[in-house]
């Protein structure tokens, strides 16, 4: 009973961090929705090519929350695929404050994140080029179909919402709910198997390492974060097989992203695809340097 206990609270105290942030997205974007402002529109296309650099920068913030707003951001088509996955990428979610404790262990928190900016910026800057030369125009507009059949609005004859504040409610519980039952479910599973099952596929001592450290940063859960930051700390993990695991720890913005985006699904999978790509080569290139 006592397991169960801590299983529900710390996914309820997980969820409940990124409340001010969900919501404070959700109103911005129902907001720019209301009001039809084309002025925000042409704001966040006019950071264009700079877009992924304030992403990475927005993704060092220790604070989950950030990279599932920056993902509802993404799915109400504010901010680009690039941005997106420069957050991502430059989440490190647990692993910062983890380190800062470890005040003896100070000097791999400045390369840590100087190397996840840097592989951050690059593949984001990256895949926007490589769409903006390759694919054409959807025509979609943004916040479209992010709110589409949500039955959150009461809309007039314009297809306007009358209300911010009620749609943004309805989001924010509706994503809360999402990202507390999910919450849960992992918990109960690392529970479950335990902390040292995962410690035991972290393959020691192999040129691999990296490959199984960045599917291991994909578990949607600060675990994951926890044990990749810990076991670099303690020798047993290399600093680029750390750099990989945490390149691919978004938080539970792929989680979300996947709720959110459901209409492009293959999308969704193109982004695991380029975060697990990415951050393996990030982990082979800094094992190589350091």
């Amino acid at each position: 009973m006592e397991k169960i206990i801590g299983v529900l609270s710390d996914a309820f105290l997980d969820a409940l961090k990124m409340l001010p942030f969900l919501f404070g997205v959700y109103l911005l974007i129902e907001y720019m929705e209301h009001r039809n402002s084309k002025g925000f529109e042409r704001f966040f296309k006019r950071l264009g090519f700079f877009g992924p650099v304030g992403g990475a920068l927005l993704g060092t913030v220790p604070q989950c929350g950030i990279s599932v707003a920056a993902t509802n951001l993404f799915s109400g088509r504010v901010i680009t695929l690039g941005t997106i996955v420069a957050v991502y990428i430059a989440t490190s979610d647990e692993a910062i404050p983890i380190i800062i404790a470890n005040p003896d262990k100070i000097g791999v928190l400045w390369r840590l994140i100087l190397v996840k900016l840097i592989t951050a910026v690059l593949a984001g800057i990256t895949v926007d080029i490589v769409l903006r030369l390759t694919s054409r125009s959807t025509g979609e507009k943004p916040f479209e179909e992010l709110c589409e059949n949500c039955g959150c609005h009461d809309h007039d004859d314009d297809g306007h919402s009358h209300s911010v504040l009620i749609p943004a409610i309805k989001h924010t519980v509706s994503i809360f709910l999402f990202v507390l039952i999910i919450n849960i479910v992992l918990g109960s599973v690392i529970e479950l198997l335990g902390e040292d099952f995962l410690k035991s596929i972290l393959i020691s001592d192999s040129v691999l390492q990296p490959l199984v450290a960045a599917l291991v940063g994909f578990i949607p859960n600060c675990a994951a974060s926890v044990i990749l930051t810990e076991l670099h700390l303690n020798g047993v993990l290399s600093f680029g097989s750390c750099v990989a695991g945490l390149c691919t720890g978004a938080g539970m913005g792929l989680i979300v992203l996947f709720k959110t985006n459901k209409r492009h699904m293959k999308q969704n999978f193109a982004v695991l695809g380029i975060l697990y790509i990415t951050a393996i080569a990030a982990g082979f290139v800094v094992n190589a340097v350091f």
